[in-house]
């Protein structure tokens, strides 16, 4: 069912009248996640229009709707991408059978702890940002964070959905547990680190989307390719929508580069802070702490779980099916980093046990595109610096290089040597507080702040400096 029916309390396609049990319990579950958006959601939205986009379709071409919509009254929704006839499992031990409409029971506990490791991330990320929108550079980027925010409240309802109508009681107790936990909370926080480190500063939101959502991309992709069907298919229309999430942090960061090489030539000099830029060393350093750390949500280098979820036919590679192998991977080999004494190298091993850092090489990739267009528009202004992604050993909690130190390039360094330049690398409190002095909201229409330039377009044909919010 491609259109998606909005004449329902829970907007959806998935026929949920025709299941009233599950329709009850859903429509239970909606209040207390209005109550959560409104306690932990953006701060002080409730009376903003919003130029908005909201799905009317999950076909590939005029899937959403923009108008100006009222934060509360924003519909949040269950949507899946249409179903596949005779889609097969496409990889693993069951590879050529039927996709499971069902949950396998022998899987149940994994696809469970699947969903809601991805679930928790999506709620997660809304409370990081909840005071950004206090301090917006623009009305334009000021509706980017609320486009994200709102669908990544949505994606939240995608997950609970699968929790509730597949895995019953445990699957209706896990989704409230999704409104339990909370980002940075002491007690009960957020399931990855990555999801509890606050979201201060717009530089910070945007190397969030540009890495934190990219992280995304290829958990979901690799969801996508799930043999548990409707996993799959609501995992491709997420991505339909992640697909702007990623477009706001790499032009967001562009655009923050192109401002800082604006005052680097009007003031012949790489140190523009006096001048209210964002100095480039600034931006490496936001790259490092914000690479590394999404590193680390791709998990151990050498995983016995991400090669049974994979053997399982539960969670499949980046674009699975344009990879030429057999899908199976029992005699194929991966290379995959190692500590021997005082150096990384890389070994040879297992191909299956290795499905993790595979899919962290490919986002590594990924990241570096945009990172090479930044560097592109640093050349064309013949400034002599060029931004890197560090080396992936670098300022690492799990896996093979937690217990090491290393530099940017990846080499072994001692804890004194790391204590003494670590200041070089990853942001200072200091450097924190120079970025967030710049954070002074700009609201007026046409206007924008001094520490960014202008995106070079709007959104859905609206010119940039159109009134993307209306305060009431």
């Amino acid at each position: 069912m491609t259109t998606i029916d909005y004449s329902q309390k829970i907007p959806n396609n998935v026929n949920l009248a025709d299941d009233r049990r599950l329709q009850r319990a859903l429509e239970a579950w909606q209040p207390a996640f209005l109550n959560w958006w409104d306690e932990l959601g953006p701060a002080g939205s409730s009376d903003y229009e919003i130029f908005l986009r909201t799905a009317i379709d999950v076909s590939a071409k005029g899937w959403a709707h923009f108008d100006m919509v009222k934060m509360p009254e924003y519909r949040w929704g269950i949507f899946l991408g249409d179903k596949e006839e005779n889609r097969k499992i496409g990889f693993g031990a069951h590879k050529g059978e039927d996709a499971w409409q069902e949950v396998p029971g022998e899987y149940r506990a994994e696809l469970r702890r699947l969903i809601v490791t991805q679930g928790d991330t999506e709620p997660a990320s809304v409370e990081q940002q909840r005071q950004l929108g206090r301090t917006c550079p623009s009305l334009y980027d000021l509706r980017s964070l609320f486009q994200v925010n709102v669908e990544e409240g949505r994606h939240l309802w995608a997950m609970v959905y699968l929790l509730h109508a597949y895995f019953g009681r445990d699957g209706r107790e896990e989704a409230e547990e999704m409104l339990m936990r909370h980002s940075g909370d002491e007690d009960k926080p957020r399931i990855l680190e990555a999801f509890n480190v606050p979201t201060t500063d717009w530089l910070s939101f945007f190397m969030f989307t540009y890495f934190q959502d990219r992280d995304g991309k290829f958990q979901l992709n690799s969801l996508a390719e799930s043999g548990f069907d409707p996993l799959s298919r609501t995992c491709n229309f997420m991505l339909t929508e992640e697909a702007h999430h990623m477009f706001v942090g790499e032009s967001g960061v562009g655009r923050v580069v192109e401002r800082s090489i604006e005052l680097i030539k009007e003031h012949d000099t790489l140190d523009i802070r006096k001048h209210g830029g964002i100095d480039l060393a600034t931006i490496q350093k936001w790259i490092n702490f914000h690479f590394s750390i999404c590193l680390d949500l791709f998990g151990q280098e050498k995983s016995t779980n991400a090669a049974n979820f994979y053997n399982m036919g539960l969670k499949g590679r980046f674009q699975e099916m344009k990879i030429n192998d057999d899908h199976q991977l029992d005699n194929d080999v991966y290379m995959v980093p190692e500590i021997e004494g005082n150096r990384v190298i890389i070994s040879e091993t297992g191909a299956l046990g290795s499905i993790n850092e595979r899919l962290r090489n490919d986002y590594r990739d990924d990241c570096q595109r945009g990172v090479d267009r930044w560097n592109k528009m640093i050349a064309s202004a013949e400034i002599d610096f060029k931004l890197s992604l560090p080396h992936s050993a670098f300022h690492r909690n799990i896996g093979v290089f937690a217990d090491i130190n290393a530099d940017v390039d990846g080499n072994i360094i001692s804890e004194e040597k790391w204590n003494a330049d670590r200041n070089n690398w990853i942001p200072t409190a200091e450097d924190r507080t120079f970025v967030e002095s710049l954070m002074t909201p700009v609201t007026e229409v046409g206007k924008i702040a001094g520490w960014i330039a202008p995106p070079a377009r709007g959104i859905q044909g609206k010119e940039p400096n159109f009134e993307y919010v209306k305060f009431h």
